[in-house]
């Protein structure tokens, strides 16, 4: 089964201020768009990265054909328990989601 970093053009993760983290899949087509929006389940990225469903926001923006998840970070930015300062490293875990296309 192909990985979802395999079908898009790029995912990124990134800050989106200290108290959220965002995880952006840029498609590249509005075909890829099209799948990607329809068949990764909101549920299944919540699973993934652990969150509850009812914390994780997404958006679909199909004139830019990016899909983006925005959650809270499970502590604040700089603080001495947070193990990602830059919160880049969502995104390896959402390369690596099973994808059937």
């Amino acid at each position: 089964m192909p990985r979802l970093g395999d079908v898009v053009r790029r995912i990124s993760s990134k800050n989106a201020g200290p108290f959220w983290v965002t995880v952006d899949v840029f498609c590249g087509s509005p075909e890829v768009f099209e799948q990607v929006s329809k068949r990764l389940a909101t549920p299944a990225v919540a699973a993934l990265f652990q969150v509850p469903s009812q914390t994780l926001k997404r958006f679909d923006i199909p004139d830019l054909g990016v899909v983006k998840f925005s959650m809270p970070r499970p502590v604040v930015q700089g603080s001495r328990h947070d193990r990602d300062m830059h919160g880049a490293q969502l995104a390896v875990l959402l390369q690596e989601f099973d994808f059937q296309s």
